[in-house]
């Protein structure tokens, strides 16, 4: 998050340009629209930051500075999370609603983009499409921070970490096993780990697996930590002895119209007493939330003794205070 002398320039495997910013000079925009923007020791000085400021007073590194959520997804973790991180930071929040704006429908993100950036300091978008996000960092010269979009959710994640490292006491050499769909969660998720040195197991049943892009540069950071990750369609084969088990919804908000065809197909996906019991005694078990009971997650889990679910929604505040801390430092 640096100079211009200091930015070095990467196109990554899916023809994306991405920014990777070192110690310096601030510049003006500053974008987290993957995990795949920041470093592994970038990833580090966040979670550490994140856990000072979880028991401090937040620097008032906002003051004067007006940050808008743009979002096209409704949202109660985010929006709240953020609001409240934005305020304990000292600046002021505008929330802008689907129907307010109407990204690509009213007119294109690209216009937006431009307008906003002449209003405010800094953009936190959830979006549908992450192409969306792209054109939002192009063309508004102010950060923008990815809240959500199909291809990712980096805040997650990155508050996912935060909460493993707490409640483990380290993050290198630990097994997390990821039951379930490979989305924008799953994504993020695996890059993060990937990034910290933790050994990845994602189950999925067959044309729900991660995106090979995604996987690709998973797999470069995985030979960089000396961790490794396996695939697999079998949720036990996945969670046997692992230290953290973590799943998502089957169906993800705007995919409603395949909640039957999907049910169907993660026949066996569910977490319950007896998957969670083949994990280590010691394993946590982590859901982003919102969940569907009796779906991915049977009833009652989230209150299991393992489960750090609410711990996860509480960190994603502390995470997000010390993400906005590094880009209007």
């Amino acid at each position: 998050m640096q100079s211009v002398e200091s930015i070095i320039y990467h196109v990554d495997s899916r023809g994306i340009l991405n920014a990777y910013f070192f110690e310096g000079v601030d510049v003006k925009t500053k974008n987290l629209l993957s995990v795949a923007d920041l470093t592994a020791a970038e990833v580090d000085r966040l979670i550490a930051r994140a856990i000072e400021m979880k028991h401090k007073k937040a620097p008032q590194v906002l003051s004067g500075k007006v940050v808008a959520l743009l979002f096209e997804k409704p949202s109660l973790r985010t929006r709240v999370s953020f609001e409240v991180a934005i305020h304990r930071l000292g600046g002021y929040c505008l929330y802008l609603s689907p129907n307010e704006v109407g990204l690509g429908k009213r007119e294109p993100a690209s216009d937006v983009a431009h307008v906003l950036g002449r209003y405010i300091n800094g953009i936190v978008a959830r979006t549908f499409a992450h192409e969306t996000l792209q054109a939002l960092a192009q063309y508004s010269g102010v950060p923008v921070i990815n809240a959500l979009s199909d291809r990712e959710h980096p805040c997650q994640a990155l508050a996912d970490i935060l909460t493993i490292r707490e409640k483990k006491g380290r993050l290198k050499g630990l097994t997390l096993a990821y039951v379930g769909d490979g989305n924008n969660v799953a994504h993020s998720l695996l890059l993060a780990a990937c990034l910290s040195g933790v050994n990845s197991r994602i189950a999925s049943p067959p044309g729900y697996a991660i995106d090979k892009n995604i996987l690709q540069t998973a797999e470069r950071f995985a030979a960089d930590s000396g961790n490794h990750i396996i695939l697999t369609e079998d949720p036990r084969h996945a969670v046997k002895d692992a230290d953290v088990v973590y799943t998502d919804v089957w169906t993800s908000m705007g995919q409603e119209a395949e909640s039957e065809r999907r049910r169907k197909d993660f026949a066996g996906y569910q977490v319950d007493e007896g998957m969670l019991s083949l994990a280590k005694r010691d394993a946590i078990f982590m859901h982003p939330l919102p969940a569907h009971h009796g779906e991915e997650v049977a009833a009652g889990i989230l209150e299991n003794p393992r489960s750090v679910v609410f711990d996860q929604a509480e960190n994603r505040l502390h995470l997000q205070k010390a993400l906005l801390a590094e880009v209007f430092r």
